[in-house]
Order: structure tokens, then sequence, then C-alpha cells
């Protein structure tokens, strides 16, 4: 039957959820506190505890001096006969661990032992708490409202608590006490009171994970969510793409016939969401986006100052859509492609075209059609004139705009590429110690200095790169001339660190291309070796055929100098079993011939020495497939097969 301690000490385990072993330390601990409060032990003298985990008997040893005569001090010493019993070697003056078990504690003592025990469990457990929930950041989380302080809610989570602040609350969703409801844990801090969690409502991974329960395919990995745009409560929009072949990531997130998504629409209290497919192609993946608006066109201009800024052309009825209500759906397309969103409409589009017809880049086929560009006038006077438009008048529009505008974004695009080309080459012809050396070094005017540090060129390396790009790009900093050129170029032919840095990395180039040769032509030289040794092999393989072929000749006009009679003995060999005799091989001689090898010439058969007899080889076949037989008292040759004997 087990102790009521066990009893006790396993219900604790169980309710707070702590390891048996972290209870266990927590009492050993509050007894050894105990111990040293009801026999006023010092600090410094060592106690400890060990407990029956069966029984839940504890032990208490303590440190104390063996002596041989009468103990003074019965805390600290131990006589001889005493300590020998536990420790039969101990000798006076050694230390030994003697049990010192005492019947009971007093009150104050085992007031001592319950509050040491209490904080060691708090601590465990609070330690327990911010491990599990620390790795549950990320994830969703089932609480319920206990109360609402000021803005911020306290959320139940069952052995603790979390916070919603005002900021991670919808605007707009009431609470009251008791409501179940689905958190995403934000962060887990760890403070003396215990593990803080901070939870949220309008993060935009909240729907991540409610669409990753919700939709089988995003969990197991079929369908990847690329990027979610959201405002909380009102519309958000998710791009999804397929990572298997053959699954509509549109269609696994909606359902049939809208279940899935409508459960985390009613989850979220009726917010909007668009389920957008995720296209490689920013032009493709951006008008998509802006659904349900129709887009035109989408033209896309990276600008490393301003930033990447697509301008997208719209019909002028659907230029409302296409922006939303407050700009709400554009502002969402925005983030959610991660490009800056210029919307225009198709008129407003067509006449900044107009403006432009004189600049470099407008195609010539539009500029100088004048009677297009008189019905493009006529359609923006109907167009101001609130008269219908028809879709020949848009897409003549489309092709204004196409021509114009579209070239214009177009070159400015190749421009800047080509600078940050320019900008690259530039940078790799300078050395790279002159990256580490200020400005200052070069000595400059002060005037000339402030100018260049305005335009955030600060150290000697960003001036090389300015000259090596080119003198118009130095010149077309503000405030500075011809005169700042020259002084800048003499002051950095004057730097000596540079001339040395340079010739050193100049050296090591050169020595780098002299390995690079020396590597090469060992290179040369094996690869050499190798073709040697394989002409050598095709060599002796040619001779080798060459003799096989002078053999065999030699067996022919022995076969065939002595011809087999078929016709009287069928079971004999075409070919004669008796030993060969010894020829005397020609050795060939290898001659490489560029011209076309001419076809062999068959030898003529030589005169047959029996009456009456004659056999036709076949070249092709490789046998003899006719037999020719003179007919008795006459002159002429009776042909038969030899697959009728």
């Amino acid at each position: 039957m087990k102790s009521e301690f066990i009893l006790a000490f396993n219900e604790i385990c169980e309710s707070r959820g702590l390891h048996k072993e972290e209870v266990f330390e927590a009492l050993e601990n509050a007894l050894v506190s105990a111990y040293r409060r009801d026999n006023n032990v010092s600090s410094m003298q060592n106690i400890t505890v060990e407990i029956d985990h069966r029984t839940g008997e504890p032990t208490i040893y303590a440190e104390k001096e063996v002596v041989e005569d009468d103990v003074i001090d019965g805390r600290t010493e131990v006589r001889l006969e005493v300590a020998q019993k536990e420790h039969p070697d101990a000798q006076p003056g050694d230390l030994v661990m003697v049990d010192s078990t005492t019947v009971g504690f007093g009150r104050i003592a085992a007031q001592t032992a319950k509050q040491v025990l209490l904080q060691r469990v708090r601590e465990a457990e609070r330690e327990q708490l911010y491990e599990e929930f620390s790795d549950r950041e990320g994830e969703l989380v089932n609480g319920t409202v206990q109360s609402v302080s000021g803005q911020n809610l306290t959320i139940g989570l069952g052995r603790t608590e979390a916070l919603l602040p005002k900021s991670q609350q919808v605007q707009g969703e009431r609470y009251r006490t008791h409501d179940k409801i689905r958190v995403y844990v934000l962060e887990v801090r760890r403070t003396n009171r215990g593990p803080q969690i901070f939870v949220s409502r309008n993060h935009r991974n909240l729907l991540r994970r409610l669409l990753e329960l919700e939709v089988p395919e995003i969990y197991n990995g079929q369908v990847d969510i690329k990027s979610i745009a959201r405002e909380a409560g009102q519309r958000s929009k998710v791009a999804v793409q397929a990572l298997q072949p053959g699954v509509d990531p549109v269609g696994a997130c909606v359902g049939m016939r809208g279940v899935r998504i409508q459960s985390i629409v009613r989850e979220l209290n009726d917010e909007k969401i668009d389920v957008i497919e995720w296209d490689a192609d920013h032009k493709v993946f951006i008008a998509k986006a802006l659904s349900p608006a129709r887009v035109s066109h989408v033209f896309l201009d990276d600008n490393p100052d301003e930033g990447k800024t697509a301008v997208v052309i719209v019909p002028d009825d659907q230029l409302s859509l296409a922006i939303g209500r407050e700009g709400q759906n554009a502002r969402l397309a925005a983030k959610l492609t991660g490009w800056r969103i210029d919307i225009k409409s198709l008129t407003e589009a067509a006449r900044d075209s107009l403006n432009n017809l004189d600049h470099p880049a407008a195609d010539p086929a539009v500029v100088k059609n004048e009677e297009f560009l008189e019905k493009v006038r006529f359609i923006l006077e109907k167009k101001e004139a609130n008269r219908p438009i028809t879709s020949e008048d848009y897409y003549i529009l489309d092709r204004l705009i196409s021509g114009v505008e579209g070239r214009i974004i177009a070159e400015s695009m190749a421009a800047r590429e080509g600078l940050r080309i320019r900008r690259a080459e530039a940078r790799k012809a300078v050395p790279n110690v002159a990256w580490s050396l200020d400005l200052e070094e070069l000595d400059l005017p002060g005037r000339i200095h402030n100018l260049l540090l305005d335009n955030r060129v600060e150290t000697v390396g960003a001036v090389l790169m300015v000259l090596n790009m080119g003198d118009d790009v130095f010149l077309g900093f503000k405030g500075l001339g011809e005169k700042a050129l020259e002084t800048v170029k003499e002051a950095v032919a004057n730097l000596e660190i540079l001339h040395e840095e340079t010739a050193v990395e100049a050296e090591e180039a050169i020595a780098e291309l002299a390995e690079g040769a020396v590597e090469a032509e060992m290179e040369a030289e094996a690869e050499a070796e190798e073709l040697a040794v394989e002409a050598e092999a095709v060599e002796e393989t040619a001779v080798a055929e060459t003799e096989a072929e002078i053999e065999a000749e030699a067996v022919a006009e022995e076969a065939e100098a002595e011809p087999v009679d078929i016709i009287d003995d069928l079971s004999k060999p075409l070919v004669s079993k008796e030993p060969k005799k010894e020829t005397k091989k020609k050795k060939a001689k290898v001659v490489v011939v560029e011209e076309p090898v001419p076809e062999p010439v068959v030898p003529e058969t030589p005169k047959r020495k029996h009456k009456g007899r004659q056999l036709i080889f076949d070249e092709e076949a490789g046998e003899v497939v006719v037999k020719r037989k003179r007919k008795r008292g006459s002159s002429e040759w009776e042909e038969f097969d030899l697959d009728e004997f």
C-alpha cells in the first residue's frame, strides 16, 4: 500500500505537470534548509539528503570530523567508533558523511522547508511553462477571455494566461468574458513571475495558420502560400502556388462550393478573403493581385533610388474597382506583390502619352501618324463630353499608350540596366585597399570634400569608381565642375599608398596568370600524350586487322583451289579440316589516306581441276549458293540450288 507521502507527491506532479525528479530535488533542498534551520548549522558545512523513491523515507547526511576523545560539538564532530560503523577506513581528523536524520523538525524549520519547497516547485513550473510556450511561438492556440482590463484582454490558456494588447486586436471585434477565441502566439518573454505570453488576432500569419488547418494541400506541401496581405477585419489577399502538377491552388483553398474558405471567414468575423494564383511574371501577378478589377497594361519601372514601381493602366469603368474603397484594393495588391502600384485610367494615360510625343523613346510609327493621332484626340473629346466610347476606340488608345508610355518606361529600364553594368565594371577595377581609405586621405579642398560627401562619395574607392565610370558621371554631381575634376584626379595620382597596393595586386595578378599558363601547358602536354597513346592503339588495331584480312585471303585461295564435291559427299564440310600449311605472312604497312576507300576487288576464280563441276560464291551472303554442272555430251551448264540436296 502506498504511503500518504507518495500519494501527495504524485498528486503534485500530475496537477502541476512536473517531472518527479524535479519535485524530488525540490524536496531534498527543502529538507536541507530545514535541517540547517533546526540545528543552526553553518552554511559552510556539507549537508545532503537522500529520499527513497518507493517509500518516501528521507535520510540526512552531515559532514563531520572524526575525533577519538569526547565529542564537544555534536553538530560538527563524531566519535571514531561511530564513524567506523559507516566508514571502516575512517581515521581521526577525517571528514566523513554521517547519518544525522532527525525524528522531527520544529515549527520554524518546518515552515522554512514548506517555503523552500513551494518556491522550488513554482520555479520548476514556470520554467516548464516557458519551454512549452516558447516552442509554440508562431502557432495557433485556443483560449478563453477571462477579463477585460482597460484596452487589454487576458486570455486563459489552461495553466497560464496570455495578454492580448489593443494593438493586436481586430478593430470592430467585441470580446466578452468566457468567449472562446483562437489567437496567434506572437512572443513569449521570460520574467521573474513566470513566462509572459503575448498573443494576436490581427497578425497576417493567423490567416496562414488557419489556411493550413482547413486546407490539407497546404499542410501536406502540395500548395505553397507565397505571400499574404491583410487588413484585419476588412479584407485580405493570399497568393498561392501549386508545387505538384495537376493541383489547382485556388480551388484547393476555396473548396467545394466555398466550404473551406467560408469556415475561415466565419472564424475571422466575416473578413473578405481573395485567393490569387501566384505567377513568376511580375506583370501577370500584379494584374491578378488587382482583381476583381480588369487590367489593360502593366509597365514595370525598377528604379534603384525610388524603388520598384508598376504603372497599371485600367479601363475607365474599372478605375474605382481597381483602387478600392479608400485605396484598399491597391494597397493590399502593393503589399502582396512588393511593388509600388500607380493606377491610371485609359484616357488619363492617353493624355499623358500625347504630351510625351516628342520623347526620343516614343515609337515613330505612332508619333508620325497624324491620322492616328487625330482619332485619339477625337476619342478623348468624346470622353470629356461624356459620350459613349466603343471597344474599337479603346483599342486605339491602347495602341497609343503602348507606343509612347510603354516605350519610355522600357527605355528608362534599359538605361538603368546599362548604368548598373557600368558601375559593376568600374567597381571591379578599383583596388581593394581603396575602399578602406577615408576620403580625407586625398587631402582635397574643403568645398570639394563636402560636395563629395553630399553625393555619398565617402571613400577613396568610391572616388575611383566614379572616375572609372567616366567624367560625365563626376560632372553630373551638383556643384562639381571641370576644375574640381582635375583637382580630384591629381589628388588620386599623388596617393602613394594606392600606387603601392595597385602594384602589389598587379604582381599577384601576373603571378596568377603565370600559374594558370603553366597549368594550361601541363594540361596540354597530358592531352597530347593521351592522343599519342590513342593513335598508337589505333595503329596496332589497323595492323592486326590487315594481317587478319591477309590470312583470310590465303585460306580462301586454298579452299577455292581444292573444292569439295557436294553431290558425292554432302556430309563433308565445304572447307577441308586438314591442318593449314605454314605460309609466310607479309607484314602490312599502314598508310593513312584521306581519299575515300575504293571497293574491294573480287579475285578471279581459278580454273577447276574437276571436270564438269563449278561453284558460285555469293559475296554479300558470304557462302556458296549455286552449283553449275555441265551436261553430258554438251557444252552448256545447268544451274541448281544447294538447298535441293
